[in-house]
């Protein structure tokens, strides 16, 4: 992740999206715990990447 590009990093963030929505229908079918704990783990991981993206809000001061 450290050598993305902005572009690669949007891309990335919408394929994570994809999977986790694509992970959760298969979750509400059959409610396997291994599924809810990678869609977590891809959470995580769309979350670092936006945060790279939109950058960190200022602490208001």
């Amino acid at each position: 992740m450290s050598h993305m590009s902005t572009s690669d990093r949007v891309i990335a963030s919408r394929q994570a999206k994809r999977l986790v929505l694509a992970i959760h229908e298969i979750y509400k079918k059959i409610n396997d715990k291994d599924l809810m704990d990678v869609m977590k783990r891809l959470t995580v991981k769309k979350k670092r990447i936006e945060i790279r993206l939109k950058g960190r809000p200022d602490s208001g001061i």
